[in-house]
């Protein structure tokens, strides 16, 4: 009898102790529920919290802390029935006080069973507004920084490009002074020629690096044999690693064709070539190897050709590796780099529906590896590097700018053809019933409530025969046009438009 006295009095004791820390805790509101949500106990912290006493919620429906909103959508009836099913109920949400004013409340909710049967939930709230709040400001702030380093990064673009296209135009300004001074000697005439072709195609990378960092260049994916584009191009890349750098080739015979853009590759592989030459300024090796490979991983799976740039340079620092994609992140002296060539490389991987990824290790050199799907057609042929034809006909040009416009039909002139432009697609509509053509070359970006590319979809329906041709120099909705017209890319040379006329459907 004593033994069974003293085991009640203990549980007694022990059941006192326990409700009176519930009810003196004052950070959190400890309340149980009954299986239909109704509150069947409180403590201090819940009134200081909630603000109710315990005669105001004994009794009531715990779904009056909740929003207006949440008891509409049945949010609480919810929360007992995942608590329920799951064993458990937990989530953040705003929570209302007796005054009507709101909170952010962290919020578990336990089943509580007796022999089996559910008899009710024990639920605890906390009071976390400020932590929230505290959150919040730290977003904000990250979101600042953000800004700030973003305005920084533009500024170190428009520096460095208006470093590289103050050069340029230095040598065309500088060079048309000598075609006007020096028209009785044809050294200094050539030379002068010469200078403003460099220039011209080095501001036409420039800007073709960032076109293809913001994903807004326009590109004509084909099959390409690698071998034979690398042949192409091997005085361009010999000229690129200078003469203290050894350039060799690991390019096997069973690789599969590309699946690309040619100009993008070539682009990609100069500016690889060109940072392994600065990773080695005392001279090594770079090797150009390609390989097939087949991936079956997220999010890249088929069939892919993995091209690698390798050096026996110095490699890079692990607290670089990580920032070297980054748009305008270069650690080349002022006026050495933009910072755009890796971008570049990056931009045009993952456009052409592949990868870049880098292996550095310091003192061991660095691999450049772009992943590149594969071709599944035949390898289009080369066209000759002059005009391969002497057209003939009437072509009629849509292009808005005049001075643009003005080389144009000097170059359609010379391959032979007669020329009537228009600067609209209206003006283009009506020259085309008016008096018909052979075909159309018109700019895709225009004024008006029609553009190059509405205009040539109009034309097709209404003239399913009518050869048409775009060209752009920067344009969003070009990336949806692949397949439906060829599109030439601003600026071109003779030899590339001789080429996309004699590919037009006739």
């Amino acid at each position: 009898m004593v033994e069974k006295f003293s085991q009640q009095r203990d549980l007694f004791e022990s059941e006192r102790s326990f409700r009176l820390l519930v009810e003196g805790v004052a950070d959190y509101a400890l309340y149980m529920l009954d299986p239909k949500g109704i509150i069947t106990s409180w403590n201090i912290g819940g009134e200081r919290i909630k603000g109710y006493s315990p005669n105001e919620i004994l009794g009531q429906h715990f779904s009056r802390f909740y929003t207006e909103t949440d008891r509409a959508n049945g949010k609480p009836a919810r929360a007992l029935g995942i608590a329920r099913e799951k064993g458990r109920y937990e989530e953040e949400g705003w929570r209302v006080r007796k005054d009507g004013t709101f909170f952010w409340a962290s919020v578990v909710i336990d089943p509580i069973y007796e022999g089996g049967e559910l008899v009710g939930f024990a639920k605890i709230t906390r009071d976390i507004t400020e932590r929230r709040n505290t959150q919040l400001k730290l977003e904000a702030m990250q979101k600042q920084l953000a800004e700030s380093q973003k305005f920084d990064a533009l500024g170190q673009l428009t520096g460095g490009v208006a470093h590289d296209f103050n050069n340029l135009l230095m040598i065309i300004s500088g060079s048309l002074h000598m075609l006007k001074r020096g028209a009785d000697d044809p050294a200094k005439l050539q030379r002068a020629i010469s200078a403003i072709e460099t220039a011209t195609k080095r501001g036409a990378a420039l800007t073709n690096q960032l076109l293809t960092f913001a994903r807004r260049q326009s590109v004509n994916p084909q099959a390409i044999d690698f071998a034979e584009r690398i042949a192409a191009i091997r005085e361009v890349l010999d000229a690129g690693v200078g003469s203290s750098v050894r350039l060799t080739f690991d390019i096997g015979r069973d690789v599969w064709p590309l699946k690309t853009d040619a100009s993008e590759l070539e682009t990609a592989l100069l500016n690889l070539v060109i940072n392994a030459r600065d990773a080695m300024p005392d001279g090594g090796t770079v090797t150009i190897a390609a390989r097939n490979v087949a991936l079956d991983e997220a999010p890249l799976a088929g069939d892919f050709v993995a091209i690698d740039v390798t050096d026996t340079g110095f490699g890079i620092p692990s607290d670089v590796l990580g920032k070297i994609f980054e748009p305008f992140f270069t650690t080349k002296p002022i006026g050495k780099g933009t910072g755009l060539g890796l971008s570049q490389v990056h931009g045009f991987a993952h456009q052409a529906g592949g990868t870049v990824r880098v292996a550095s290790e310091l003192g061991n050199g660095t691999t450049f590896t772009i992943l590149l799907p594969r071709g599944n057609e035949a390898p289009s042929q080369e066209m000759a590097a002059e005009p391969a034809f002497h057209g003939s006909g009437t072509v009629l040009l849509v292009e808005d700018n005049p001075d643009v416009a003005v080389v144009s039909i000097g170059l359609l002139e010379q391959l032979g053809y007669q020329v009537r432009r228009v600067a609209d697609a209206e003006a283009a509509l009506r020259e085309i019933e008016s008096n018909g053509v052979d075909f159309v070359f018109s700019d895709i970006v225009m004024p008006g409530k029609m553009d190059g590319l509405t205009l040539a979809h109009h034309l097709r329906e209404i003239r399913p025969g009518l050869p048409i041709l775009l060209a752009t120099g920067y344009s969003e909705v070009a990336a949806g046009v692949r397949g439906d017209f060829p599109i030439l890319r601003k600026p071109y040379e003779i030899h590339e438009l001789s080429e996309a006329i004699a590919k037009l459907p006739r």
